[in-house]
């Protein structure tokens, strides 16, 4: 790897399989992407780290804990929750027909959330349930040309 390209670095946390992680969640994240110089948005990690939490915690049975897996790259991050159902979270990559949350509702808009503020998201079976993720691109803009020097005229 370059040396000014920053080495890849994951955390894996144990969250409890209960509200209280939602809270935990949105501190460990934003803790995460504080200490690296702009990986990507960490108000939108937040929010869509807190949607995956509170999904997990309230359609998955038991009291097994939920697992949260940071991943910070060069190119953003992805964030991935890890539970013990192996059910489908429904549609990430896109709405079914007649799928749209109803506006009077205080639920229904999580997937939606993720899906349209997330650069990329999608759920995968686990040895032990699933897990569901989402990617931030990083925040940090590539640096304008430098224009070139002028050259003496003849």
């Amino acid at each position: 790897m370059p040396p000014d390209v920053p080495a890849p670095a994951s955390w894996r946390i144990a969250l409890p399989h209960s509200a209280a992680a939602v809270p935990i969640a949105r501190a460990l994240i934003r803790t995460a992407l504080a200490d690296i110089e702009a990986p990507a948005d960490s108000d939108t990690a937040e929010l869509l780290t807190s949607e995956l939490v509170a999904n997990a915690v309230e359609h998955t049975l038991g009291d097994e804990p939920i697992e949260l897996v940071v991943e910070l790259l060069p190119t953003g991050c992805q964030v991935e929750v890890h539970d013990h159902d192996p059910a489908p979270p429904g549609d990430l990559s896109c709405p079914e027909p007649g799928s749209e949350p109803d506006p009077w509702q205080e639920h229904g808009r999580g997937l939606l959330l993720i899906r349209t503020l997330s650069s990329s998201c999608g759920h995968r079976t686990t040895e032990q349930g699933k897990a569901v993720w989402f990617t931030l691109p990083s925040l940090t803009l590539p640096s304008p040309a430098l224009p070139s020097p002028a050259l003496p005229a003849d």
